[in-house]
């Protein structure tokens, strides 16, 4: 991967999108600049030179570190309180240092604690809850532990804040989740605004009432009919400046006055009749013939179109437009809606949306401001699921955190540790992912020097690891029953590998692998999967269809200092020749390898039912499962496009859906599998992809792919090609 055209490219778009001043350029000329001088190792766990692993820095897209520090941030107005209150000699070489340093006095410990016993805080960056997690273990004696502790944080005491924000109440704890919090909704109502166009609509539509009155003040000058326009648009009727009102010059007045701000084209109807009246002060002495024509004109367009002042015809348009223009703007409903939000603590969420997306003023509040609201709303996994806030597992992952650190947190006895646990785990999980090579591993959380001071504190008790066990096999089924078409994604399958860990199960789950940073080589979990997966589906479809390897030989070698599954690649790379029809670049040839790899370890399917015990649940509801999931592929694949990338990845992602299904198909029985297959074949219409399920119903009836994997008018299908790919024509 070349890591510094790829940072030199993500500028070009920062600077095109949001220009040179921008933040996200700033970002990406820091990584530039840190890359050149050295400062910076692209790969590294520890990117950021002098940098140790637990600091949070600033991570971009693809996994670049900046080399800002997140939790190096200017003091806030409260802190700012804070250190004008300490003395002019307090010690610090800088005034980060100085409130830091200060919490560790016995008056900045007595107000951490304080806030810890009350839970009135808030963990944004995980180095928010180093202090106090050090006052917590001199408080209780632990004065060793914390010593060490101080000694570790003491470095970067100058750069990093290091104690909590103030004030904010305790989130949610359990199973009840919200995805945002109702400061951060408010932000987005924030930012609804009135398109220009529409707003230009409703001032045009609040301005007709004064237009109305003053074609109507100039019909009571025409002699005779009203003008009007016949078919061939000549204007017929009477003409205007016969007949002059006695109040004529206070109308006159009062309508220049109020119609002075009114903006109108210089050559519609309003702006003619407008300017004739500003002309006739008592008379239309100050008129030509052919100012007065244009009058006549001007009254015969608006009678011929909307009727004549008072008319029913004008009366009924002019109700219906003020009907238009006394419905609340969607930005102002959002205004309104903003107001009733402030009733809730910024950091908290909604128990019920119901008092914020009532009515305004009579009117229904639009379906897409609801869904704002809705990310705020406190409730279970499911039914955020249910209501389609929860929408991918990516999202899913977002929010599962918030039930896990809860699991984490129950083995320490003390219940105010035990919350500043649980809310640092939440802000861990918040931390990026940097870009790693050469097998290097994620920052885990226990690495944090303040998470690991209490881990000689955790009791791990039976009835924990219980929960964690049921709160997995609960998302599990809920992650493959919400998207059955799509893998578990990489956070889920990290959450997913806490609550494992958590519940004393030794589950080898695997991480989705990117093809441009593929160094060739996978660690022994894969082969681990491998295992489980080959003895589970054991003569099933999927074994079928996919001609499972039936045993793995174990080999193992050592590169970078970590053991990885030699025998496990090689069966992937000679699997992947099937997807190989020409030549093709560096990044396909390694995506081909790492399918295989999703294939044969069925990406964390298999381990899951297994190791959760899951089956009987699973085959419940397996048809339903296969079926989605086997159209949405169909359904995918078959999205017409233009741009050649996007139907690269268009095929790939329906593969990876196709394969979703194959795998709980097969926990269905020969019929259900052959009924399943006739319910794809009239989706097939407009597709090239008639191969896929010849190929399905083939090795359903019982036959099976040849090397180059075909078989009969069938195709197995795959989501990577080198050199093509068939889906494609």
């Amino acid at each position: 991967m070349n890591q510094f055209g790829y940072a030199f490219g993500q500028l070009r778009r920062a600077l095109l999108h949001a220009g040179a001043d921008s933040a996200r350029a700033d970002a990406w000329r820091a990584v530039l600049d840190g890359i050149a001088d050295g400062t910076l190792t692209v790969g590294s766990r520890t990117p950021v030179a002098d940098t140790p692993a637990w600091v949070t820095l600033e991570v971009l897209h693809g996994g670049f570190a900046s080399g800002r520090y997140l939790a190096e941030a200017p003091l806030r107005h409260d802190e700012i309180d804070v250190l004008r209150s300490l003395p002019a000699d307090a010690p610090g070489t800088t005034d980060r240092e100085r409130l830091n340093l200060h919490y560790l006095s016995d008056e900045g410990q007595t107000v951490l604690l304080d806030a810890l016993a009350a839970g009135t805080y808030r963990i944004a960056i995980p180095e928010h809850a180093a202090l106090m997690t050090v006052v917590w273990l001199l408080a209780h004696d632990h004065h060793a532990a914390a010593l060490d502790l101080v000694a570790e944080l003491r470095p970067l005491m100058h750069r990093l804040r290091m104690t909590p924000r103030f004030g904010e109440p305790p989130a949610p704890a359990g199973s009840i989740v919200k995805l945002a919090s109702v400061g951060q909704v408010k932000e987005t109502l924030r930012a609804v605004t009135t398109p220009p166009a529409i707003a230009t609509m409703r001032t045009r539509l609040r301005e007709r009432p004064l237009y109305d009155r003053l074609v109507a003040l100039w019909c009571e000058t025409v002699e005779g009919d009203l003008p009007r326009l016949d078919d061939d648009g000549v204007v017929t009727g009477g003409w205007p400046c016969r007949v002059w009102p006695a109040d004529w010059a206070e109308r006159r007045s009062a309508l220049l006055t109020e119609t002075a701000a009114v903006t109108a084209h210089p050559r519609g109807n309003f702006a003619r009749l407008r300017a004739a009246l500003s002309e006739c002060e008592a008379d239309s002495r100050a008129l030509t013939a052919r100012d007065v024509g244009w009058v006549r004109r001007a009254l015969a367009n608006t009678i011929g179109k909307h009727g004549a002042p008072g008319s029913e015809q004008r009366t009924a348009l002019r109700e219906a437009e003020l009907s238009v223009v006394a419905r609340p703007a969607r930005a102002e409903i959002a205004g309104v809606m903003v107001g009733r939000l402030g009733a809730y603590p910024e950091e908290s969420g909604l128990p019920s949306i119901d008092p914020v997306a009532m009515d305004v003023d009579g009117w229904q509040v639009p379906e897409s401001l609801v869904v704002k609201v809705t990310r705020a709303l406190e409730a279970p996994v499911e039914e955020l699921v249910e209501r389609d806030v929860i929408t991918s597992g990516e999202v899913l992952a977002m929010v599962l955190p918030q039930i896990t650190a809860s699991l984490l947190a129950a083995n320490i006895e003390d219940s105010a540790l035990s919350a500043l646990y649980a809310r640092t785990y939440a802000a861990f999980r918040r931390r990026r992912s940097l870009l790693l090579l050469d097998l290097e591993t994620q920052v885990g959380f226990t690495e944090l020097p303040w998470v690991a001071a209490l881990e000689p504190l955790r009791a791990h008790r039976r009835d924990n690891a219980d929960a964690a066990r049921q709160t997995l096999a609960q998302t599990t089924m809920l992650a493959l029953t919400a998207f059955p078409h799509t893998i578990l994604p990489n956070p889920l399958v990290s959450e997913f590998g806490a609550l494992a860990k958590q519940a004393g199960l030794s589950l080898p789950l695997v991480e989705e692998i990117a093809a441009d940073i593929f160094m060739g080589t996978f660690t022994t979990k894969f082969r681990d999967a491998a295992v489980i997966a080959s003895r589970v589906m054991a003569g099933t479809l999927y074994a079928r269809y996919y001609d499972l390897p039936e045993s793995w030989s174990g080999q193992t070698r050592t590169r970078w200092g970590r053991k990885t599954a030699k025998d496990f690649a090689k069966v992937c790379a000679v699997r992947a020749a099937e997807a190989r029809r020409g030549r093709g670049s560096g990044v396909a040839v390694n995506g081909t390898v790492l399918e295989q790899a999703q294939i044969v370890t069925t990406h964390n399917l298999a381990v899951l039912v297994d190791g959760l015990g899951l089956r009987d649940r699973l085959t419940a509801i397996a048809p339903g499962l296969a079926a989605r999931s086997l159209s949405w592929a169909l359904r995918r694949a078959s999205v017409p496009t233009t741009d050649t990338h996007a139907a690269l990845m268009a095929v790939k992602n329906a593969a990876y859906a196709w394969r979703q299904g194959i795998f709980f198909l097969s926990f269905c029985d020969t019929e259900t599998q052959q009924a399943t297959v006739d319910t794809l074949r009239p989706q097939l219409t407009g597709t090239d992809l008639g191969a896929a399920v010849d190929g399905l119903a083939a090795v359903v009836a019982g036959y099976r792919f040849g090397a180059d994997g075909t078989v009969q008018k069938g195709r197995r299908w795959l989501g990577w090609g080198v050199g093509g790919h068939w889906a494609l024509g």
